[in-house]
């Protein structure tokens, strides 16, 4: 131990002498290890932390892939029968996620919650830290009861231990709580953190749920445990079995639908739209912490060719290589461990911030923490870094030749060529690194503008949105939903300020989509095949509220109404797709497959194309039927009772900024119904802007890190460039006294620059080729390889090392020669 100590002493005192150059080193170890462990944080807490669930490998996701789509679903139907005839789970259970109207405070609310069978929680192996869970029979008496989450508990009831058994109000309902769930306890897996459960109840299947009309439905998932030996292949294969006996009992009018069992494991679900996007961040971040041991290693080399007469001293005096490299490792670890320290805190700084920052389409971001596992991450990248870096000086030592560093006496010399070509390397492979992470942020930002660029389909400026769900038990049926939402049309209409409003059950930009199976007249039954488009029911002024434009036909109008011929109207893309050359209005379609008897609506409209989530998805097949003609969506013979809760969004326009109109709307709705939660009220543009974070944050990440990356160059660069300089301030004074001018010695300085710059940019534009890959899936309407993005970070990394060779240039350019010689 002793003798271990001894080692580092000598490079102990060493960096004390040198206070600039070991902060300078301590500085750029810590920006590259502490952002190379900010990301793995995040890469360790979403992707490689085990799911906090009881054996959570062994979790999976059961269900349906519709007409081969690729999400896995289930009907309410389907809950029981996997239940029952499944044989690769040990253990399965139902779900869906839901939201209620949290009543009890100065102003209602809308809580997220998850509808549960009984199966669930004990499939996943978790406890309530107090209380209990609902039973089976409790689930099938249709008991009201709830078991809450911790921050719930704590925020609503401040920690209570009494909690238990007090009652709670949802969607105008007495619920019993029951139990408290642990701490950091998320389920359903959504992401971000607006759409986490924070209450569960009894699943508590209603008839109409389990009846023939709704078994077409598709909004249910399911949680299984796998038998111990039993893959997930083999359980995939044992869901297919289910799915086609499930299609056996399918009702006539279905009998056309198609469905494949299917299994997936539970956190490959949960993390699967985000795996690419960590990946990259992480390669990027790599980037810049190689780009940063680069820059150190430069440095390094540069203090060791200045110490190489020390060092010859050491060796003619009879100390062995060994030693000399050991001495520089030893060095390399001070250096990496005083940075890896410093970077753990500048991590700990940006896990903080980032949590904050992140997109709510992040999954998981509760399970980002510094903990040990990335602490201990950091301290092994501390060690990596510091023996990567030791690799120049200790190759400098090895080259070091004893009769001409102990004949240059105090100089620095000339006598470096056999160093030159390293130095070089460094300087070409800092160019590189930099220009690759410039060419991935280029095609990122370009990319961000061009999806900008796209016209969304509706004007969202000036246009206040607002989202609410209607108690089943107080709006049972369609004519008091109509009457609410007339009630809310009409009030707002004539509020100062208002150019129009409408309600939709589907808003633009949203992610939210409702897909339904149509068919088209005169096309024969047996060429029917399962299409979906986005269906959408409207309320008052809609589509002049939200601006979408009318391309042929009409808009709905007041005479639309349920005694009048149905009526629809469709977006151009599903114009173009059903009618291909012909014009759409006049042409009839329903609800559902041929089987199915829904009454025909005739194409009164053509609307443009809207966007359902981002900008750079492509186009989706949509109609909109009136809201006051439930019968294209049930047919003439509908009860006009609801199965589920009558819900939408309000979209008011107005002259005024959509701000100022928020007060406005909520009274005006607490007028008609003053315990009406209503959610996210906010300017469109706001539901634009969070929808596109995601991509914005992408975009601003990698753009950060080619920042970084392009400073760390510019400054390694700097740094060789000088010492090289003053290796040959000699030679340049022999030029000078020659009859050299000082612009042909800057030139000559430039010249340098420029080969090692153009080398560099070589090098930087074939890796930008070879990971090209990697960046294709994120960029919209932008090759990986765009020209334009490739000469631009190009033509801007040259510049920028002949900026860093400008200081050096001017210096050689401006030297006194006599003083140089003097010195020979």
């Amino acid at each position: 131990m002793y003798a271990l100590a001894q080692n580092f002493q000598l490079p102990l005192r060493q960096l004390r002498k040198a206070p600039g150059f070991t902060l300078t080193v301590v500085l750029v170890l810590a920006l590259g290890i502490g952002a190379t462990t900010a990301i793995f944080s995040l890469v360790e807490g979403v992707l490689l932390r085990p799911l906090p669930f009881k054996d959570a490998r062994r979790l999976v996701l059961a269900g349906d892939h519709l007409a081969g789509g690729p999400g896995i679903s289930m009907t309410a139907r389907e809950i029981g029968t996997y239940t029952n005839a499944s044989s690769a789970f040990s253990s399965v259970g139902g779900y869906a996620s839901a939201t209620y109207e949290f009543s009890g405070a100065a102003i209602p609310e809308e809580i997220n919650a998850a509808r549960l069978t009984a199966g669930v929680l004990p499939t996943l192996g978790v406890q309530p830290i107090l209380g209990r869970v609902f039973t089976a029979q409790e689930e099938d008496a249709h008991q009201p009861l709830a078991v809450i989450s911790y921050a719930l508990w704590l925020n609503r009831y401040q920690s209570n231990p009494l909690v238990l058994g007090t009652s709670i109000v949802l969607d105008r309902r007495v619920y019993t709580i029951i139990g408290v769930m642990p701490r950091g306890f998320e389920f359903p897996l959504e992401t971000g953190h607006l759409d986490q459960a924070q209450l569960w109840v009894p699943m508590s299947l209603t008839s109409d749920e389990l009846s023939e009309p709704h078994a077409g439905f598709w909004g249910y998932q399911m949680v299984a445990r796998l038998k111990d030996g039993v893959t997930v292949e083999q359980a995939s294969q044992d869901a297919d079995r289910v799915a086609r006996q499930v299609m056996r009992n399918f009702p006539v009018a279905m009998s056309a639908i198609h469905i494949q069992g299917d299994v997936t494991p539970l956190l490959e679900h949960a993390v699967a739209d985000v795996r690419p996007l960590l990946h990259t961040l992480l390669f990027a971040v790599a980037v810049v912490l190689l780009l940063a041991c680069i820059n150190v290693a430069g440095l390094l080399l540069v203090r060791a060719i200045r110490r190489r007469r020390e060092c010859a001293v050491r060796l003619a005096l009879g100390a062995g290589f060994a030693a000399i490299i050991r001495e520089s490792v030893c060095e390399g670890l001070l250096l990496s461990f005083a940075g890896g320290l410093l970077g753990l805190g500048f991590a700990a700084i940006s896990i903080r911030t980032a949590v904050h920052l992140l997109p709510e389409s992040m999954p998981r971001i509760d399970s980002i923490s510094m903990d040990g596992s990335v602490v201990t991450f950091a301290l092994l990248l501390a060690v990596a870094t510091g023996v990567l870096c030791s690799l120049a000086p200790a190759f400098a030592a090895l080259r070091t030749n004893l009769t001409e560093s102990l004949k240059e006496g105090g100089k620095i010399g000339t006598g470096t060529a056999s160093h030159s070509w390293l130095r070089s390397a460094l300087v070409v492979f800092e160019i590189a690194i930099a220009l690759l992470l410039l060419t991935i942020s280029g095609a990122f930002l370009r990319s961000f503008q061009k999806m900008r660029a796209v016209d969304p389909g509706f004007g969202p400026d000036h246009v206040l949105v607002a989202g609410y769900q209607l108690p089943l038990q107080q709006y049972p049926s369609d004519v008091s939903a109509d009457t609410f939402n007339h009630a809310v049309v009409d009030r707002l209409a004539g509020k100062p300020g208002v150019v129009a409003v409408g309600i939709t059950d589907l808003l633009p930009a949203t992610g939210a989509a409702r897909g339904a199976a149509y068919t088209i007249e005169d096309v024969p039954a047996e060429r029917w095949r399962l299409q979906f488009a986005m269906l959408s029911t409207t309320y008052g002024d809609y589509f002049h509220a939200m601006s979408i434009p009318l391309i042929d036909g009409r808009f709905f109008s007041l005479e639309d109404h349920s005694n009048a011929p149905l009526v629809v109207i469709v977006n151009q893309s599903m114009a173009r797709a059903s009618w291909p050359g012909q014009r759409a209005i006049g042409k009839r379609i329903h609800v559902g497959n041929p089987q199915k008897g829904l009454p025909w609506a005739t194409v009164v409209g053509v609307v443009a194309d809207t966007t359902i989530g981002e900008r750079d998805e492509p186009s989706t097949d949509q109609w909109y039927a009136p809201a006051q003609q439930p019968a294209t969506l049930y047919g003439q013979a509908t009860s006009g009772l609801l199965t589920r809760a009558a819900g939408g969004y309000i979209a008011l326009r107005s002259a005024l900024p959509p701000e100022q109109m928020t007060e406005v709307l909520r009274a005006t709705v607490a007028e008609i119904d003053p315990l009406l939660a209503l959610q996210q009220v906010q300017p469109m543009n706001d539901v634009i802007s969070s929808v596109e974070a995601p991509r914005r944050f992408n975009t601003d990440l990698v753009t950060a890190f080619a920042a970084v990356a392009l400073l760390l160059a510019i400054t390694g660069i700097y740094a060789v460039v000088t010492f090289s300089v003053s290796l040959r301030a000699q030679e340049i004074a022999i030029r000078m006294a020659l009859g050299a001018r000082r612009t042909a010695i800057a030139r000559l300085v430039f010249i340098s620059g420029a080969k090692l710059a153009l080398l560099g940019c070589g090098c930087g534009l074939a890796g930008s080729l070879a990971v090209s890959r990697l960046v294709k899936s994120f960029l919209f309407n932008v090759s990986a390889t765009d020209p334009l993005v490739y000469g631009s970070a190009a033509l801007a990394m040259i510049v920028m090392t002949l900026l860093a060779s400008a200081l050096p240039a001017t210096r050689a350019a401006s030297a006194d020669p006599i003083d140089a010689l003097r010195s020979i």
